[in-house]
């Protein structure tokens, strides 16, 4: 409830659109799926992105109107402890929209943030108005993180080289097949843990990091997600009466 709550603020302040309540809703139902926790497979993703991050010469992560609502604070400190750049990145663009989302982020204590008038690159083959990023951004950069991301865009950034870490509940999209690593958790929840991981790993060598890296497979990643989705729905048939999840005559 309070995350709806964010999200219905966001979008009486034009931070929101309609269709990000869609995909959130959207999301909230993978959520209960998984039962509202960081499961394993997500926390090995966490980890090897938060390796990538470090790793990066010009890491950046990407912000539209429902993470800026849902977990701005989180992404600067993010940020911080990374090194990274913040770049306001939307599909349903508008310049008023684009400058409320940096004000959002800005007051969650950003001292820079890309994407607003400097958005005057683009994105090749890419039709919809993410492809306007900004050239000491999202077209700079190495290592890419897009919470709540369209798999066009995904798929974009990888053809150009990028590693593109997503944020994304549900297994199955676009955008979970198409990213270097997927983390299939609640914005909310990921992107503290991508920031515990870095404060951790940052006692690594790069070598020690580059191994997470390589050792991380996202496939075998996704696989273990649907899984435990299927080990955890399973398990909540077989207990369904005693969990009043079954209806009542």
């Amino acid at each position: 409830m309070v995350l709806r709550e964010k999200l219905v603020k966001g979008f009486k302040e034009g931070v929101v659109v309609p269709e990000g309540l869609i995909a959130h809703g959207r999301g909230e139902c993978f959520d209960y799926i998984l039962g509202e926790e960081t499961i394993a497979p997500a926390l090995k993703a966490e980890k090897a992105a938060a390796a990538a991050l470090l790793l990066a010469r010009h890491p950046v992560i990407s912000v539209n109107g429902n993470t800026a609502s849902l977990a701005a604070e989180e992404v600067v400190k993010l940020a911080e402890e990374v090194g990274a750049k913040i770049e306001v990145n939307l599909f349903y663009r508008t310049e008023e929209r684009a400058a409320k989302i940096r004000e959002v982020l800005m007051r969650a204590g950003a001292k820079e943030v890309l994407g607003v008038e400097d958005a005057t690159a683009t994105i090749p083959e890419l039709e919809s108005e993410r492809r306007r990023v900004s050239p000491e951004g999202i077209l700079k950069a190495d290592v890419v993180l897009v919470p709540l991301e369209d798999g066009d865009r995904t798929e974009a950034l990888r053809r150009l080289g990028k590693t593109v870490i997503a944020v994304d509940l549900n297994p199955l999209s676009r955008t979970s097949r198409a990213a270097s690593i997927t983390i299939v958790d609640n914005v909310v929840r990921a992107l503290p843990k991508i920031r515990a991981f870095a404060r951790e790993l940052k006692g690594y060598t790069d070598k020690d990091k580059r191994k997470i890296i390589d050792e991380y497979d996202n496939e075998a990643i996704l696989k273990e997600t649907l899984r435990h989705i299927k080990e955890r729905l399973d398990s909540l048939t077989q207990q369904g009466i005693s969990l009043n999840l079954l209806p009542r005559n």
